[in-house]
């Protein structure tokens, strides 16, 4: 099968590194759809770009929110009404509501909870039916270096990320059989809207910290999600990858 016969499904891709996985997979033939939350002018311009690369593959956007069982059957409809298949799926939306976890809100630890790792559950559960029926299948799951290691003030953000590298292990092994696989890519410090508001001094200390000596950008997670989304990576199932730059060592 063509690539160009393939679709996928990213959340949160109306920029960032959501933006740049739809864009990555659909330069690579897919079918993409372009899951996001509430920025039509974002997910439009993610649309745009995608189309610029002149690639056979449709583009589609749907918007809603991915803790409701509703988005995820929206997206998955998207996905099917391009030609019956969705061949892979990227959660990777998500949010912050960072604080000290004495001075953390219920509500904020609870919605971080829900975006995060609860939106992850729905869609990977409503994609599992046709992805068993068509025997093929890629769930890769954007986790997050403090998933692994912890960071004071994210107690919320990390617990959710924890819990999409358990929910990932579970996953492959109830999976495996059926040539579908589950893996979590778990990135590090990144170029992105959240960090182009630090300071010269503080992005110089970050790189410092980190044995690259650089931030990672949009970019390298695409690559590493169009490594495990590729049929050559059908052995490699219920892994964590680190994209950080070494910062986990």
């Amino acid at each position: 099968m063509s690539k160009a016969e393939k679709t996928a499904i990213v959340t949160g891709a109306g920029r960032g590194i959501g933006r740049a996985i739809a864009i990555s997979l659909h330069k690579q033939g897919y079918n993409v759809v372009i899951g996001y939350a509430g920025n039509d002018e974002a997910a439009e311009e993610t649309k745009r770009l995608c189309k610029d690369n002149d690639i056979e593959g449709e583009v589609v956007t749907v918007k809603g929110d991915v803790s409701k069982e509703d988005t995820a059957m929206r997206l998955l409809e998207a996905a099917l009404n391009m030609n019956g298949r969705v061949d892979v799926i990227v959660n990777n939306a998500g949010i912050t509501k960072d604080n000290l976890l004495a001075r953390m809100d219920e509500e904020d630890f609870e919605r971080v909870v829900d975006v995060n790792l609860k939106g992850a559950f729905l869609l990977s559960k409503a994609a599992l039916r046709p992805m068993m029926k068509q025997r093929f299948g890629r769930i890769i799951n954007i986790s997050s270096v403090v998933g692994v290691h912890g960071n004071a003030g994210q107690a919320n953000y990390s617990a959710s990320k924890a819990g999409l590298i358990g929910m990932t292990k579970s996953i492959a092994k109830e999976i495996a059989a059926r040539n579908i696989t589950a893996n979590a890519i778990a990135p590090g410090m990144i170029e992105t809207d959240m960090t182009d508001v630090l300071s010269d001094k503080v992005k110089a200390e970050i790189n410092a910290s980190i044995p690259a000596k650089r931030m990672g950008t949009p970019e390298d997670i695409a690559n590493a999600v169009l490594f495990l989304a590729d049929e050559k990576s059908s052995y490699i199932t219920g892994q964590v990858l680190s994209v950080d730059g070494g910062m986990g060592m």
